[in-house]
């Protein structure tokens, strides 16, 4: 209607003007001179007037809806919790049910309504927040996808019936990410780790490789270790490369090789109405447009499911040693640990497990050996080209370790003694999981969680949460990845009184690294957990950008809904 109005007009305009050119050409070309005759020029503004005055009184007559017809235009650039109308879902899903199926060719290895599987795709003994009604807060339907045309055709299914779905890989992570919000019986799990698990191709040149989404971490390096090579991320056992991306995973690596975000090369994701979209080629830079690996890396699911990816790797050192540095307190530890970067001294990992950790692994035998000096310890790897250089860095790090008042140094001088000497480290969580059964009793649950602050701020605020736990009366153990500020605390709790402290310790040490300029998670991610912690870091001006990013993504909010921020006003009790 606009094109065809505008259309008459500019025909008008360019025969008034063709008419003016022929007059004022035609005088030209007789007199030599180009200017437009007096006794033209009101004839021609008056055109002008007459042309201008016309289009602009057939858009004022143009209804609304043919220049913008969309709602979320009109939202400006955030999108408020209180601006969206409560969303609706899917109100026949036994028929979307079936179509999923068919799209499966009604393969039963390819999904499943067993009620225990159903029950592993909903909670965790890990997770920190657990369902308000565990029989109502299950998937319906699993599904296991082969291919990522396979899981764009199921996604369109979901998404053109308002079906929300939740992405699945390997069901290690900690906030309730994968936690189905709308029952009962409404959710649709999507499960890449059965058969998208194949490493793809490796460009040992180019130091990077593509796998599929649901390829374990581990499982990643043990197939690149041949090569010479590794995968630079080590998150919780059994994560998968998917998953990684999702919740921005980092590890105890992440000092020296930095954390999923920095080694993310491109990603294929499938976005919530099916569409497949490659973020970027292979080169390590590019200044192409927008950096949509950095929108979908940490987005938790929420913006698509991400199906394949290549990462960088990393060439392995081919000398490392492990040293194990005892001190008398938590800030000698961290003043060690400043000091060693300070210093510009470049190490693998630099771990911190508080006394209160020391001692419970000696209690539950969970190493080879339990006579682990029970004072705050630094766990180091220290690596090079040649054993000679390991050896240099190793009297570096004794001698700053001596200046910061260190009680005990050792390190390792064979392959079986770095092993033992860092399975300290690795078995931690382990350890405080059967200090809950030994000393909580059989119901006992571990609460892990993690926060961030500034180097600088790092041993105040550890210290802090200690005396504060240690005030709770209840078990607890603090590990820290001392290199970036990062650390995590596990708090032992049974139902009742004690979970109630519990969540008061841990708002308490959430709030306190805030106020030291820290975040609320280092490396845990959101999920429905942390999400009021998520406003007090940032302001609702940024949730508010986050959730208008949301819905341009994902209109229908079908894409595991509820995680991250709130985006229904009339949610459901989570």
């Amino acid at each position: 209607m606009l094109g065809s109005k505008l259309g008459r007009l500019y025909k008008i305009n360019a025969r008034v003007s063709t008419n003016l050119a022929r007059h004022c050409g035609r005088r030209a070309y007789a007199t030599g001179k180009s200017t437009i005759p007096t006794n033209i020029k009101p004839l021609a503004l008056g055109a002008s007037l007459i042309v201008g005055s016309s289009i602009g009184y057939y858009i004022g007559q143009l209804n609304c809806h043919d220049v913008v017809s969309t709602e979320s235009t009109s939202r400006g650039s955030t999108v408020s919790l209180q601006s969206l109308e409560p969303v609706k879902y899917c109100e026949d899903i036994d028929k979307v049910i079936t179509k999923l199926k068919e799209e499966l060719n009604n393969n039963e290895d390819k999904y499943s309504v067993v009620e225990s599987n159903l029950a592993q795709h909903t909670d965790t003994y890990f997770n920190t927040h657990h369902a308000v009604d565990a029989k109502s807060q299950v998937p319906l339907i699993i599904l296991y996808p082969e291919t990522t045309e396979e899981v764009s055709k199921l996604v369109k299914i979901c998404n053109d019936n308002h079906v929300p779905m939740i992405p699945f890989g390997g069901g290690t992570s900690l906030e309730g990410h994968f936690m189905p919000t709308r029952g009962p019986h409404l959710v649709v799990t999507i499960d890449v780790s059965k058969y998208m698990n194949n490493v793809v191709v490796l460009h040992k040149d180019d130091l990077d490789v593509t796998v599929q989404a649901g390829v374990p971490w581990e499982d990643l390096n043990d197939y690149l270790e041949p090569h010479g090579l590794m995968f630079g991320c080590d998150p919780g056992p059994g994560a998968l490369i998917g998953g990684c991306i999702a919740n921005s995973c980092s590890g105890t690596n992440a000092f020296k090789y930095g954390t999923m975000k920095e080694n993310v090369v491109s990603l294929t994701v499938v976005l919530p109405d099916g569409t497949v979209v490659k973020t970027k080629n292979r080169p390590r830079k590019s200044s192409a447009g927008y950096n949509l690996n950095g929108l979908f890396t940490g987005s938790e699911g929420t913006l698509g499911i991400i199906t394949e990816a290549t990462v960088k790797c990393h060439v392995k050192d081919k000398f490392e040693s492990i040293a194990v540095v005892s001190f008398k307190t938590i800030r000698d530890a961290a003043a060690c640990s400043s000091e060693l970067i300070q210093r510009g001294i470049k190490l693998n990992a630099m771990e911190l497990l508080d006394d209160s950790l020391m001692r419970i692994i000696n209690k539950s035998e969970s190493t080879d050996r339990n006579d682990w000096v029970e004072e705050p310890t630094m766990f180091f790897k220290i690596a090079g080209r040649t054993q000679n250089s390991v050896n240099d860095l190793i009297k570096e790090v004794q001698n700053v370790a001596k200046e910061t008042n260190s009680t005990a140094f050792q390190f390792a001088n064979s392959v079986d003694e770095k092993l033992e000497l860092w399975e300290a480290r690795k078995v931690a969580l382990w350890s405080v999981i059967d200090a809950a059964k030994s000393a909580g009793g059989p119901n006992a649950k571990v609460w892990t969680t993690d926060v961030a602050v500034p180097i600088s701020q790092f041993a105040t605020v550890i210290n802090d949460t200690k005396s504060d736990i240690l005030e709770s009366g209840l078990t607890y153990g603090i590990v820290g990845h001392a290199g970036d500020g990062n650390f995590h605390c596990f708090i032992v709790y049974n139902s009742g009184e004690e979970e109630n402290k519990c969540h008061q310790l841990v708002d308490n040490m959430v709030t306190r690294a805030l106020k030291a300029d820290g975040t609320c998670t280092g490396e845990h991610g959101i999920g429905l957990g942390k999400r009021d912690y998520l406003s007090q870091e940032l302001g609702q001006e940024p949730i508010d950008l986050m959730r208008a990013i949301k819905m341009a993504i994902d209109p229908h909010r079908v894409m595991n809904p509820d995680k991250i921020f709130p985006i229904d006003p009339s949610e459901p009790n989570l």
